[in-house]
């Protein structure tokens, strides 16, 4: 009768696997819920590699600075030498301070409308060692700080040997406030209306050259031309010099666009080349054309070159091949000589060819790289015109149309306000005294 007996068990039995699956359950829980939370907001880490690269580069940035003061000084009388090394100079403070104090976090605050950042880093509060991708936010700001710092001693190469450096000093405050950070806003900042539009600037074409050369440009025409000018020409007193500083800015410049990359990986090394490739194809398109049409290489054009090869690559450096750069190179070459040339025909007084080069370059530079931009190169840029995509094109004209056009505005309504104030102009007797004496009771040399 076995077929028909009920099997039982007694109460501990039945309870003892259940209570065993539970627990298996609750272990597996135990273990998998925290790995499934890290998983979705793993906190970034810092990577040691990509640290010291971008700390390097920041250096390299700023040492770019004391070599724009090379450049420029040499290329003025001797009587305005330390004048225009205190232009240059003096930004490395007073930018460094308004950077802290607001000017990270008008640039890359929390964004209100795609226009400007908000007061979150004012004195850079919550700005810490945390990461910031694989840097730390700190490293990140302080190598975007080395760019906010020589774009508005850039300008000074439009004025120099007749503007008062207490006219310098707060316009080159309000200039990087009012224009240099929205710009850089719009460009470069998570929510940025340019960035969000897909507009390319790998390393400050359009936030650095092209804002800083168009001001220049109205620096030059508002402050009026140096006395005697162009009858008589302030001939570069050492040339010596300004090959030197040139140098430190070639240097320099692997930093400022290689180092945008933020990682030291292929995409920095990809702009590490184009760098060095556009400046030399430069110098030789420059050279090549003034052999040309003046009978002689000179030193001066060289450097000239190199540099608007520099210039011109910079919004391109992470987007575009070795070959393009090899071609943005020559047109720059070709296009800031003939900038360069224009001056004499129209006499305005860009005294050391601010405008033709970073102004014309920096432009050159945002509209090229919308001919030879390769999504393959880097996923986070896009094709180009070249590659089939002439809406690139489009998008860099827009960006350059509309940072130019702000620039221009702003700085005018700055110059006059600044007039206002503290006068622009140094007198005629001081500008015949020079510089280093009239406003710094000092000479650059002891004759």
């Amino acid at each position: 009768m076995r077929l028909f007996v009920r099997s039982e068990r007694s109460p501990r039995q039945s309870i003892a696997p259940r209570r065993s699956r539970a627990a298996a359950l609750v272990a597996a829980l135990v273990l998998l819920v925290p790995a499934a939370a890290l998983a979705e907001g793993a906190a970034p880490k810092l990577d040691s590699g990509n640290t010291a690269w971008l700390l390097i580069s920041s250096a390299f940035v700023l040492f770019m600075t004391p070599g724009l003061a090379l450049f420029y000084g040499g290329m003025v009388h001797r009587r305005n030498v330390l004048s225009t090394f205190m232009f240059v100079h003096f930004a490395l403070a007073v930018i460094t301070v308004q950077w802290v104090v607001v000017g990270y976090s008008l640039a890359f605050g929390k964004t209100h409308g795609g226009l400007i950042g908000g007061l979150d880093y004012v004195l850079l509060g919550g700005v810490t060692g945390d990461p910031r991708g694989s840097v730390p936010h700190l490293a990140f700001m302080a190598f975007q700080m080395k760019f906010a710092i020589i774009t508005p001693a850039l300008i000074a190469g439009a004025f120099v040997e007749r503007m008062r450096f207490s006219a310098y000093v707060l316009f080159a405050l309000l200039w990087t406030t009012l224009v240099y950070d929205p710009v850089a806003h719009w460009t470069w900042a998570e929510g940025g209306w340019l960035a969000k539009l897909g507009v390319l600037d790998f390393a400050g074409g359009t936030v650095v050259h092209l804002t800083a050369g168009l001001a220049a440009l109205l620096c030059a025409i508002v402050v009026g031309r140096r006395s005697g000018y162009p009858r008589q020409r302030s001939l570069p007193h050492n040339l010596t010099m300004t090959v030197t500083g040139a140098g430190l800015l070639w240097f320099g410049w692997f930093g400022f666009n290689a180092g945008s990359a933020l990682e030291a990986n292929g995409l920095a090394a990809l702009a590490f080349c184009t760098t060095h490739v556009s400046a030399g194809s430069a110098a030789l398109a420059w050279i090549t054309v003034e052999w040309l049409r003046r009978g002689r290489p000179t030193m001066l054009g060289f450097v000239s070159g190199l540099v608007a090869g520099l210039v011109a690559i910079t919004p391109a450096a992470g987007y575009v091949s070795i070959a393009a750069s090899l071609a943005i190179g020559a047109a720059s070459g070709v296009v800031c000589f003939a900038a360069v040339q224009l001056k004499e025909r129209l006499h305005y007084d860009d005294s050391l060819d601010a405008f033709g080069v970073h102004g014309v370059g920096g432009m050159l530079g945002a509209l090229l790289t919308g001919v030879f931009s390769q999504k393959r190169l880097n996923p986070a840029g896009a094709d180009g015109l070249l590659a089939g995509n002439p809406r690139q094109l489009g998008l860099q004209a827009l960006g350059v149309g509309a940072a130019g056009a702000y620039a221009l505005v702003v700085t005018f309504v700055l110059l006059k306000l600044v007039d206002a104030i503290v006068g622009l102009r140094v007198s005629e007797e001081e500008e015949a005294e020079g510089l280093d004496a009239s406003q710094h009771g000092e000479s650059g040399y002891i004759m």
